[in-house]
C-alpha cells in the first residue's frame, strides 16, 4: 500500500465519492421503503383485515401469509453468505476471498429485515415481545429458531464482519477524509503488529469454525417449525430440514452472485479486485446446490402422485393442478432453467457474468415460489378437521410493505459500500479464467 499524498486523500474503491448514479438508487430505494412503511402504519390503524390473511378454517384464510414466506427466503438467504465466508477463511481459498465481505454483509442485511418480517407478521410487535417473554417455552422450535437465528447467527456474523474489518479499518484511518472518524472506531486500536496479526488469525479462524454448526442446527430449527405439526398436511415430516438447508444455499448463492456481478461493474476496470475465478466458484456450487434441491423437488412430487394419504390428496391436487398449480410449475421450470444454464456453462468450461446472473434470478425467484408453496397451501387444503378449503392472496399492502423489506436490505448494502470498502483491501483476485461478460 503506497503513502503517497494521493493515496492519503481518495479513499479506495469510491469510499466516500456519492455519484449521481448512486444517489438515484438510493432516492429509489428510499422512496420505496417510504410506501412500504407508509403501508405498514396503514395495516396497523386499520387492523390485519387490510391484509389478505384470515382465520384458518372458520374463516376460510391463512394465518401465515406473505410476510412468513418472506422471513423463510430472507433467513435463507443470509445464511449461505456466512458459511461461504467462513469456508474460505479456514480452507483458505483465496479465490472467494474478494467477496467475503460482500458474503457477510448480505447475511447481515437479509438477517435484520428477516427479524423486521417476523415483527411485522405479529402485527402488534411489542406485544409479542412482551408476550414472548413472559411466556417462553425454551424447548419449542419457534424460540429456538429465534434465538438461534435472529439472534445467534446475526450477532456471529456481525462480530465477523467487525473482525475481518478492523485491518482495513486502520488502514483508512491514516487517510485525511471526513469518514476518518468513522475508521478509527473500527479499528479501535488495531496496530498491525505481528502478534496481533496472528492472534486475530486464531480469532477468526474459530468464530469461522463455530459458525458453520450454528448456522446448520438454526436451519433445521426452522425445518422443525414446519416439519414436526403433525396436523398439517405437507408439513410433516424429516425432509424438512435438509430441504431448508439447501434452498438456503441455493437461494443465497444465487443473490451472491447477482450482488458481486453488480458490485463488479460497480468498481469498474478501475479496480480488477473481483477476478474471474470468483464467478466460476460460485457457478459450481450454485450448480451442486440446485441440482440437490431439484432432486428434492422431484422426490416430493412423485411422492404426491403415487404415495399420498387420505386428506393430503386434496393438497396435491391443488398443487399440481388447483389454485397453487401455476405457481408450483412455474417455480420447478425456473428451477430446471437455471440448472440447465449452469449445466451448459460447466461443460464448456466457460461461465459467462449475463448468464449466471439470468439462472441466479431464475433460481431466487422459484425459492420464493418455493417457500409460498410450504407456507400457504397446507393452511388452506387438506386440513384434518372438517373444514371447507380455504383461499389467499395477498393485497397491496402486504406487497407493498415487502417492496419496502427489500428496498430497505438494498439501502444498507448501497451504504456501507460508499463508507468502507467492500472488497477486502488485500483480497484482489487476477486469475485469467475464462469469462465472458455478457
Amino acid at each position: 500500500m503506497t503513502s503517497d499524498t494521493k493515496s492519503r486523500t481518495v479513499l479506495p474503491q469510491g469510499v466516500g465519492k456519492f455519484s449521481a448514479k448512486w444517489l438515484m438508487f438510493t432516492a429509489a430505494m428510499v422512496a420505496v421503503l417510504v410506501i412500504g412503511i407508509l403501508a405498514y402504519l396503514y395495516e396497523a390503524n386499520q387492523g390485519m383485515i387490510v391484509t389478505g390473511m384470515a382465520n384458518t378454517g372458520t374463516q376460510g384464510g391463512v394465518t401465515w401469509g406473505l410476510y412468513v414466506v418472506m422471513v423463510e427466503y430472507f433467513i435463507g438467504v443470509s445464511l449461505a453468505g456466512i458459511v461461504l465466508a467462513a469456508f474460505a477463511y479456514v480452507f483458505n481459498v483465496k479465490v472467494l476471498r474478494p467477496i467475503s465481505r460482500l458474503a457477510v454483509l448480505l447475511t447481515v442485511g437479509s438477517l435484520m429485515v428477516g427479524v423486521l418480517a417476523v415483527l411485522i407478521d405479529l402485527g402488534k410487535p411489542i406485544r409479542g415481545i412482551i408476550n414472548m417473554l413472559l411466556y417462553v417455552r425454551p424447548q419449542s422450535p419457534f424460540f429456538g429458531t429465534f434465538m438461534l437465528v435472529a439472534v445467534g447467527v446475526l450477532l456471529t456474523s456481525l462480530l465477523y464482519l467487525y473482525l475481518d474489518g478492523r485491518r482495513d479499518a486502520a488502514y483508512l484511518a491514516e487517510f485525511d477524509s471526513s469518514l476518518r472518524w468513522y475508521h478509527r472506531l473500527w479499528a479501535a486500536g488495531y496496530s498491525d503488529t505481528q502478534a496481533e496479526r496472528e492472534r486475530h488469525r486464531r480469532t477468526m479462524f474459530w468464530l469461522s469454525i463455530l459458525v458453520v454448526p450454528l448456522v446448520v442446527i438454526a436451519l433445521s430449527t426452522e425445518g422443525l417449525v414446519f416439519g414436526i405439526q403433525v396436523g398439517r398436511p405437507g408439513w410433516f415430516g424429516s425432509l424438512q430440514g435438509p430441504d431448508f438447508l439447501v434452498l438456503a444455499a441455493a437461494s443465497g448463492l444465487a443473490n451472491l452472485i447477482v450482488l458481486t456481478a453488480i458490485v463488479r461493474r460497480v468498481l469498474h476496470d478501475d479496480y480488477v479486485l473481483i477476478g474471474r475465478s470468483v464467478f466460476k466458484w460460485l457457478g459450481g456450487l450454485l450448480l451442486a446446490a440446485t441440482a440437490v434441491a431439484l432432486y428434492f423437488q422431484v422426490v416430493e412430487l412423485f411422492t404426491l402422485l403415487y404415495a399420498t394419504p387420505g386428506n393430503e390428496r386434496l393438497l396435491a391436487d391443488a398443487l399440481l393442478r388447483g389454485p397453487y398449480a401455476w405457481i408450483f410449475w412455474l417455480g420447478l421450470v425456473l428451477l430446471g432453467l437455471g440448472l440447465v444454464l449452469l449445466v451448459l456453462q460447466a461443460a464448456r468450461r466457460e461461465w459467462s457474468v449475463g448468464l449466471l446472473v439470468v439462472a441466479s434470478v431464475a433460481i431466487s425467484t422459484s425459492a420464493v415460489a418455493e417457500r409460498y408453496l410450504t407456507v400457504i397451501p397446507s393452511q388452506t387444503h387438506g386440513m384434518l378437521l372438517p373444514y371447507e378449503p380455504g383461499s389467499y392472496f395477498p393485497t397491496w399492502v402486504e406487497f407493498a410493505v415487502v417492496g419496502g423489506l427489500f428496498a430497505l436490505g438494498a439501502l444498507l448494502i448501497g451504504l456501507f459500500i460508499k463508507v468502507f470498502p467492500i472488497v477486502p483491501l488485500n483480497g484482489a483476485d487476477s486469475d485469467k479464467e475464462v469469462l465472458v461478460d455478457a
